[in-house]
């Protein structure tokens, strides 16, 4: 069969190409020259901020706005209704390598007015403009005489132009006005570059104990009484207790998952189950957040009793009286889990004064270049287009760059940092596709669309070396129910800094999360639970914010639905674990070799070292540790020189079958028709089965171990401990280097003297009983 002809290079064949690989890129950094964006290139913006108007003289009453003009390129602020001095206070930013004017126009108009009606014009020389590169300060603007088409004065305009690059501090702020199409306030909101604050998550723990005094409309009846405790849309349920007396108790603790600042209040509901179907409500109470315990260590909290009210409409009880005993907290103690533990980025607890605990240790810096061979995710003038941006997060500053629009190879060259606490954690950049924007411009209305993800990198920072600039560009791949897809490579610049190299050692000794995590532990499906309401939690209060942040970027960079069964990651994570075991797998292997004389030379240069170390069992240990020092040497010639990335052939992605894939995107519960989910169960059946003769296999193992003392066979185990009865008698009299050496020995004897029976040990082990013989 022909093969893939090699390719070669100047200095020989060049390594198989890698569709889904990394590859190193040597970027032009901009060292120190772009006012601390030295990880990105330098771009250059014209950059024009109309500040506000003054004495605007046209005749009757118009709705003020400015437009610019610099070649063909056009762009305006927004209009002020019926003044003569309005105020804008906008900013504009137009690339300087695609200006091919040498002159902006600054036209005064009014809503409606016709295309050669103004009311005042202003040209400026962009020779004259100044250069400003932070940390130089802000320019002033100035106040310039607008003229009309007689050369009239038409009144005042205040702006500042001038040229600067994108570590300017307007450049968040600004409206790209070379974009493929205008640009209006309401969508320049949506496409701005922003940096958001995760709001700090607590849990709240209430414990509730007991209530007293219920009463009932029907005084005989017996209540089937619970509690229901809501925090927004978090409710978690008692068992039911009953009781003939009025007072029911019950010592459960629920937790909810609580942010800054505390909105929400907790709704504490006594409930009667009337029927099976049907439930009243006895009585509640509205506790705020400022009645909450504070704690963050084991101590114990105070019960508190709340006067129950009955709801309105219920009919009245005479003499109502009923409360409830309840501990009431917020532990500040944990760190509350919003992304899978693997992929954590933050390990501080949620309370500010166990930080000092936790000192920054150093600094992690990101550039964002660029992206290129975007897939096209929709058609422009029938041509592919798309709307791509990116998201960087760590701890609780997230970064989200500006949408550049209609590119297929968007340049964003933006550069963020953030201070590290823990080097053992991930930072995540995804890109994502605005699906937003409408074909022609301006946002979609109608029914809400999601924004696409085109592909996500992450990065652990442990894995970085100090001080070592990292430029790579990195797959975007994208798995969906039709298979894997590359959409892109993204481009970054990533440099780890540490404060103190004795700090960043230090943390090796601490462990990963806070003390209460070990304390009072949370069960692994009780965390689950509560990291699903963290994060929707996340989506919603970074929702709120301008521009916000959409639920589905949220939940793709915190791995909301890593929980879901897939059949391609339960098999990701056993060929990982058999990777994992392959060098003790080769070991046994090398050992097999030995023992049956595959080199001859090899066993007999084993034999002679076994023989040392028994004879000198001083030397195992540092014999062990200097093997292990010497492979560590051998293996830093060959170590890693790019970080990891999203490795398709780890993930098991390019073999998956298109049923797995489709079984693992498929939402919960199911919308595939009943033939497919019956052909799905029964391969899960099959699955299930070969696992359950590998456990069954193991259990009997385990049990024949231990039979062998227990006389459920009384002749094998009268055998056992004659057995055990002889080893002890003449390991005590012989010496303990000849019983090694005689074992040793026996195990690695040459082929002559072996048979293909197995030994007398293993048969015997093998006809001990088990209690596979108790199945049904």
């Amino acid at each position: 069969m022909a093969g893939v002809l090699p390719r070669f290079g100047p200095f020989g064949p060049l390594p198989p190409f890698d569709e889904f690989g990394i590859k190193e890129t040597r970027p032009r950094l901009a060292g120190g020259r772009a006012g601390g964006y030295d990880l990105v290139e330098r771009m250059e913006y014209l950059y024009v901020r109309v500040v506000k108007a003054r004495d605007l003289r046209w005749s009757g009453d118009f709705d003020p706005f400015a437009e610019l003009k610099l070649g063909g390129h056009s762009c305006a602020t927004r209009h002020i209704e019926k003044t003569a001095s309005p105020e804008w206070n906008d900013v504009f930013a137009f690339s300087r390598e695609r200006i091919q004017a040498s002159f902006l126009d600054v036209v005064v108009r009014g809503k409606g007015f016709a295309k050669d009606e103004y009311v005042g014009h202003r040209r400026f020389d962009l020779g004259d403009a100044p250069v400003r590169v932070p940390p130089d300060s802000a320019l002033a603007p100035q106040w310039y005489h607008v003229f009309d088409g007689k050369g009239e004065r038409g009144g005042e305009v205040m702006l500042a132009v001038w040229f600067g690059t994108q570590a300017d501090e307007c450049f968040p702020l600004a409206v790209h006005a070379d974009a493929a199409f205008a640009v209006d306030a309401t969508l320049a909101a949506h496409i701005r570059c922003k940096q958001y604050t995760v709001p700090r998550l607590w849990y709240v723990r209430v414990n509730v104990i007991e209530a007293r005094d219920v009463a009932f409309e029907d005084k005989a009846r017996v209540g089937e009484v619970f509690v229901r405790t809501r925090i927004a849309a978090q409710v978690h349920k008692t068992k039911t207790c009953v009781s003939r007396l009025p007072s029911y108790g019950w010592n459960e603790d629920h937790l909810f998952v609580a942010a800054e600042p505390f909105e929400d209040e907790l709704i504490l509901s006594v409930e009667d189950r009337v029927k099976v179907d049907k439930e009243e409500v006895i009585g509640h109470v509205h506790i705020p957040f400022r009645d909450f315990e504070r704690r963050w260590d084991g101590r114990p909290i105070r019960p508190r009793w709340f006067n129950l009210e009955r709801p309105e409409g219920a009919a009245k009880i005479e003499k109502f009286s009923a409360k409830i005993c309840v501990r009431l907290c917020l532990e500040g103690g944990y760190r509350v889990m919003s992304e899978p533990v693997h992929y954590l980025s933050d390990v501080r607890p949620a309370a500010r004064e166990l930080w000092h605990n936790r000192p920054p240790i150093g600094l992690i810096e990101l550039g964002i270049h660029n992206a290129i061979g975007l897939s096209a995710m929709r058609t422009r003038d029938g041509r592919g287009s798309c709307d791509a941006y990116c998201v960087a997060k760590y701890g609780m500053k997230w970064f989200r760059t500006q949408t550049v629009i209609d590119s297929l190879a968007p340049r964003f060259h933006q550069q963020c940092y953030w201070d590290v606490h823990d080097h053992c954690t991930v930072l995540t950049v995804a890109v994502f596709h605005n699906c937003q924007i409408g074909d022609k411009g301006g946002l979609v209305t109608g029914d809400p669309v999601r924004d696409v993800l085109l592909g996500k990198v992450r990065i652990r920072l442990s894995t970085l070396e100090t001080g070592r600039i990292y430029t790579h560009a990195y797959p975007l791949t994208s798995l969906h129910g039709g298979g894997i897809k590359k959409r892109g490579e993204l481009q970054l610049a990533v440099r780890f800094s540490h404060t103190s190299t004795l700090g960043l050692l230090q943390t090796y000794a601490q462990p990963l999360l806070p003390p209460m995590h070990y304390h009072r532990p949370l069960s692994i499906v009780h965390q689950e639970t509560l990291r699903r309401e963290a994060v929707a939690l996340i989506a919603h209060r970074l929702g709120r914010m301008d521009p916000p942040l959409r639920r589905e970027c949220v939940e793709h960079l915190c791995e909301a639905h890593s929980h879901r069964w897939s059949m391609r990651r339960s098999k990701a994570h056993f060929f990982r674990l058999m990777a994992a075991l392959a060098p003790l797998f080769a070991a046994l292997r090398w050992f097999v070799d030995v023992c049956h004389w595959k080199n001859p030379a090899t066993t007999i240069a084993v034999h002679i070292i076994y023989a040392m170390l028994v004879c000198c069992p001083n030397l195992i240990l540092p014999t062990f540790f200097v093997y292990k020092f010497m492979l560590g040497l051998w293996n830093y010639r060959c170590r890693p020189r790019h970080p990891w990335h999203v490795d398709t052939k780890v993930s098991h992605a390019e073999l998956a079958h298109v049923d797995e894939l489709d079984e693992e995107f498929d939402e919960f519960p199911t919308a595939r028709p009943p033939e497919v989910v019956r052909m799905r169960y029964d391969r899960l059946r099959s699955l299930g089965a070969r696992i359950q003769e590998m456990v069954g296999d193991v259990a009997a193992h385990a049990e024949r171990a231990r039979c062998a003392m227990t006389w459920r066979d009384p002749r094998a185990t009268a055998m056992y401990l004659l057995a055990c009865l002889f080893l002890a008698v003449t390991t005590f009299l012989a010496p303990f280097q000849a019983v090694a050496l005689l074992t040793g020995f026996y195990l690695m004897r040459h082929p002559a003297l072996r048979q293909r029976l197995p030994d007398v040990p293993a048969n015997f082990f093998r006809r001990l009983p088990c209690k596979v013989d108790c199945l049904l």
